[in-house]
């Protein structure tokens, strides 16, 4: 969702700190890149809305396949269905490392909730009001990062901005506000853990392994990736 790239850097006898470089490369800032960094192209649409849907039909398979995995670890010890949940949260961060433009995370991550919904999940409407907030977890993140960021530690935590969104609106959603505090911990730790790994890094593979076949040639994600300028 997000970001727009350039196709290279600009020297700069600033250092990069430790956090920088493990968050991933940078694009160039504002300033070097021009005013029309974050605006979105006709394709950036179209690569969203394909991704959106892709991602709504892998949300659709987890509804049932994720959610019976979901019941059993909750049946082991309740929160610990959280493991599974960072499957949920695959648009936002795709997204957001895909189009590397504002609003990518959420637009993606909604879409797929509602092509999840018209698909049949269980969650009825209750699944874009989830889409919503857990979009709006991996944009802060992105945003808080400048959209400069997109490597693997960037990744896993545009995966936890979600997980914590999603735990936070289940607060009202689900009713979990009338858990436990043991519960809520273990399930928010479960939910982090799941959106760092099956959000976070899976989502920062996915996209790697989309760029290598070329299909995004004409993003900065491809280019870096398959070495183009």
């Amino acid at each position: 969702m997000t970001h727009s790239s350039a196709d290279a850097s600009t020297p700069s006898t600033a250092q990069t700190t430790p956090a920088e470089a493990a968050a991933g490369p940078a694009s160039p800032s504002p300033g070097r890149a021009g005013a029309g960094r974050h605006r979105w192209r006709t394709l950036d649409i179209v690569i969203a809305a394909v991704l959106g849907v892709v991602i709504g039909l892998i949300f659709t398979f987890w509804n049932f396949a994720g959610y019976a995995g979901f019941l059993a670890l909750d049946a082991l010890t309740p929160g610990f269905g959280g493991l599974v949940t960072g499957v949920w949260l695959l648009g936002g961060v795709v997204g957001g490392l895909v189009i590397r433009k504002p609003g990518a995370a959420l637009f993606v991550e909604v879409l797929a909730a509602v092509v999840s919904m018209l698909l049949g999940s269980q969650w009825a409407v209750e699944t874009v009001y989830s889409g919503i907030a857990q979009g709006l977890g991996a944009e802060l993140v992105f945003l808080l990062l400048g959209y400069r960021r997109f490597g693997l530690v960037a990744a896993a935590l545009a995966g936890i901005g979600s997980a914590v969104a999603a735990w936070t609106i289940e607060l009202f959603l689900s009713g979990n506000i009338e858990m436990s505090v043991q519960f809520l911990v273990i399930y928010l730790t479960c939910l982090i853990i799941s959106g760092a790994l099956l959000a976070g890094a899976l989502g920062w593979v996915l996209t790697r392994a989309l760029a290598r076949t070329g299909a995004l040639d004409r993003f900065a994600a491809g280019r870096e990736i398959r070495g183009l300028t």
